[in-house]
């Protein structure tokens, strides 16, 4: 976008490329990736193995012991991988282990390609420490192929830890190879964050202004202001916004995001069969629309059956089946257009209401069907302790990865979101970023939707470290606060008294949205009439000027979009004969 206006005296010609940039980290680059393939042989250890020792099982059974009373030997396959086979095990814990020193405040990535002898079963790596059993990770191990498993931990106390598997099922031989542990320093994990804004949230922006004759214009002043951040980064709201303005203020002043808490819940617009009623949701779009607020829709159905309207739940499979049909029907029609996403099926992970009424399918059924009615909102699945809680195994990862699987094998192949809510307690940083590189497998948009802390002393320290870690991450697309104000109190952290004046969590999120504006930047273009530097993608306004213009025009304006490139993608804009008045 330009604004041109005539020059009488100065021809000056601005060019723009925005390119992908990167940064240098100091130490290990962080490894993001992750296979969801069954693989014939394991791929290479990552990180070289880290501080294993003997990580891909080349000098037979050195450095490896047994945690229990499995057997433990090498073999060899056809083609010649060598991998360590735990067999007669006869407790779940039976499997080939290894002891490190494992330090307080070091962030520890595990990984390992495993399989077993027979069927499929998941398989958990722990580490035994002495204050317990710290589990990192996760995966579905089959027969006849290898499958990788990813993890994090940070322990709470330095000391001895002894990495063990453990399946659910103990009658079945465990196969190892290709096992890494990487520690990284508290400095490393930031820098790793660090890295990503610079390489995925930002792009390099390089001006040169050159006079009519295409010669370079050395001491250009450049002024860049921000117009739009394009990070999604927002917080819910309830009905209580609608007749409190200082609520409305404090919101509107720094939020363009948000979606709405309990408004647009079956429970909420239909309390009794037939009678729908809409109003406060309405209310509350309104306003969000009116202050430039983009909205998702919470949500359509939820599968946790004490969360529906109490008439649902009596219903017989028949009413049950025309009642949701319905309320899907209802619902998104009457917001078609409206909103960025719809949690179509809420926690269908962890609960399973619609499928035991209507049958496994269900879920898709109702995904296919909001996905028609209205193709702009992207369909989410929407749950949580994915990557809160490593001991909830109901919605881990690989459940995760499992639930997208079986909606695609049920027919529906339309497209998908991934929501993480983020209810925290204390947050274990490398297995949140180690989980979300499993779902970033999928090449879907992930959103935490719901975040907040437990009430504790560390809780805005914890919320600062959770943002950062989310936000520092490359899959991660928008980041909802879920902090609706109630005069009673919010739903487990609040941003604000009821006065409206920052609690600590609310200094958190305004250091965070400082963070993701850019200040007002100056600059001057060097002698080859260029000036460089790193912006946050979004919409900016650049005004430039050059002592060779007349007093009368003596600055050149313009409007530009820097968004996400790759492959060095070029983008160049001309500007001829221009000024503000």
């Amino acid at each position: 976008m330009t604004t041109l206006k005539l020059y009488k005296h100065v021809l000056l010609w601005l060019l723009c490329y925005l390119v992908s940039s990167g940064i240098e980290v100091n130490g290990l680059d962080y490894d993001y990736s992750f296979s969801s393939e069954c693989l014939t042989n394991p791929l290479e250890p990552q990180y070289g193995g880290g501080i294993v020792l003997n990580p891909d099982i080349s000098e037979g059974l050195n450095g490896w012991s047994k945690f229990g009373d499995a057997k433990l030997e090498l073999r060899i396959s056809k083609d010649g991988n060598k991998f360590i086979a735990a067999s007669d095990r006869n407790a779940l814990h039976d499997s080939p282990s290894q002891t490190f020193f494992l330090r307080k405040g070091t962030f520890y990535v595990i990984s390992a390609w495993l399989r077993i002898s027979e069927g499929n079963s998941p398989i958990t790596t722990a580490f035994k420490t002495s204050t317990g059993i710290k589990n990192a990770g996760t995966v579905f191990a089959q027969s006849g192929c290898w499958s990788m498993l990813k993890g994090g931990l940070v322990v709470n106390a330095s000391g001895p830890a002894q990495l063990h598997f453990r399946s659910e099922n103990a009658t079945v031989e465990l196969w190892v190879d290709s096992i890494s542990l990487q520690p990284f320093s508290e400095d490393e994990w930031k820098a790793h964050q660090d890295q990503t804004i610079e390489k995925v949230r930002k792009s390099k922006v390089i001006f040169r202004a050159v006079d009519p004759q295409g010669r370079p214009l050395a001491n250009a002043s450049i002024s860049i202001r921000q117009l739009i951040g394009n990070f999604p980064f927002g917080c819910a709201i309830n009905k209580n916004i609608l007749p409190n303005p200082a609520y409305k203020s404090w919101f509107t002043s720094r939020f363009r995001l948000t979606v709405f808490e309990n408004e647009m819940k079956w429970y909420s617009t239909e309390t009794s069969p037939g009678k729908e009623d809409y109003s406060v949701a309405d209310t509350l779009l309104r306003f969000a629309t009116m202050n430039g607020a983009v909205v998702r829709g919470h949500n359509v159905l939820w599968d946790d059956p004490q969360y529906n309207p109490s008439w649902v739940q009596a219903l017989s499979p028949g009413d049950l089946e025309a009642a949701a049909t319905k309320r899907v029907n209802s619902i998104v029609t009457r917001y078609k257009g409206q909103l960025i996403h719809w949690d179509v099926v809420n926690e269908n992970i962890h609960h399973n209401f619609f499928e035991s009424k209507l049958g496994e399918t269900a879920s898709s059924v109702f995904y296919g069907q909001a996905n028609q009615i209205d193709g702009k909102a992207i369909p989410f699945l929407n749950d949580y302790n994915t990557i809160e809680k490593k001991d909830d195994q109901t919605s881990s990862p690989p459940k995760y990865l499992a639930k997208i699987k079986e909606l695609r094998s049920q027919g529906y192949q339309g497209p998908l979101g991934i929501g993480l809510e983020g209810h925290f307690g204390a947050p274990d940083l490398a297995y949140v970023r180690t989980s979300i590189d499993l779902l970033a497998s999928t090449k879907l948009p992930i959103w935490v939707t719901e975040l907040d802390v437990s009430s504790q002393p560390n809780q805005a320290t914890y919320l600062d470290q959770i943002i950062r870690e989310v936000r520092g991450h490359p899959a991660i697309q928008g980041l909802l606060i879920w902090a609706a104000w109630s005069p009673q109190g919010c739903y487990r952290m609040c941003l604000t008294d009821n006065n409206f004046r920052n609690l600590p969590t609310g200094d958190v999120v305004d250091r965070i949205i400082k963070e993701l504006k850019h200040e007002d930047l100056i600059g001057t273009t060097d002698d080859e009439g260029h000036f460089e530097t790193s912006l946050y993608h979004g919409d900016y306004e650049a005004i430039i000027s050059h002592p060779a213009m007349t007093s009368s025009s003596s600055s050149v304006g313009m409007k530009f979009n820097v968004a996400p490139t790759t492959n060095q993608e070029t983008l160049d804009v001309k500007f001829s004969s221009i000024s503000f008045s």
